[in-house]
């Protein structure tokens, strides 16, 4: 298994990114994008209440060009996945079911930057995701989900991650809230690329609370002054 201490180095946080998932409604995605996050997520997922399945398309192909929106999908086949990508103009797409390398390599291999979704218990299968090295840019790590695909709002044990061994980057998910910046800086870690925002920022499924997310955002930038004009590590590659 690869080790990270010799490919990562130790993160900076005027590197790391933000990304806002759930977006939904087109006044309430305005708001968010003036506060320039890196990475904005759609789900296209029916079954979420926050499905943007009827988003009109230009209202993520207007998003100023700093911020890079991620189709969010769940076990969905492949010629769907690319329709949607063409439709909306979609670069990265996050994959939250149980997608296969496989799946995730042949998307990678159309173009397409691809996250993978990775729910964590009490313990971590390293070897498992070891098969996904080559078919995936980034893992994001949420708190198990026992009952529907999707975050719990819950956090898992980001201490699992202190000796990270695999050599694809990730961000943390679920649960993060408004009160966690020293959290964040406190596990940021060799392979941390950034974090993975949603439910607890919301006033209802859906729609973000542009009140906590200011203040948290400008918390964060405290030491992440950078984030609306650094380039992502897979641009960097391409």
């Amino acid at each position: 298994m690869q080790q990270n201490k010799s490919t990562f180095p130790t993160p900076r946080h005027s590197e790391m990114m933000i990304k806002i998932c759930g977006m939904r409604e087109p006044d309430n995605i305005a708001q968010v994008a003036s506060l320039a996050p890196m990475l904005m997520g759609f789900i296209f997922y029916p079954k979420s209440p926050r499905n943007a399945c009827e988003l009109d398309p230009m209202t993520v192909m207007s998003l100023p060009g700093f911020i890079r929106p991620v189709a969010v999908f769940v076990n969905d086949n492949y010629d769907h996945i690319i329709d949607i990508c063409n439709r909306y103009r979609f670069k990265i797409v996050q994959l939250h079911g149980e997608e296969s390398p496989e799946m995730c390599r042949r998307l990678r291999d159309s173009g397409l930057t691809v996250f993978k979704a990775v729910s964590i218990g009490s313990e971590i299968d390293w070897t498992s995701l070891l098969q996904y090295d080559g078919s995936v840019d980034m893992f994001l790590f949420d708190n198990v989900t026992p009952s529907s695909h999707g975050g719990t709002g819950r956090k898992f044990d980001w201490q699992l991650l202190d000796d990270y061994p695999l050599s694809i980057p990730y961000m943390l998910s679920g649960g993060i809230g408004p009160d966690d910046v020293d959290s964040i800086v406190n596990a940021m870690r060799p392979g941390m690329a950034g974090i993975d925002i949603n439910s607890r920022f919301e006033s209802e499924p859906g729609h973000k609370d542009l009140h906590k997310l200011i203040n948290f955002i400008l918390s964060l930038r405290k030491f992440n002054e950078n984030e609306p004009t650094a380039t992502p590590f897979w641009e960097k590659t391409k």
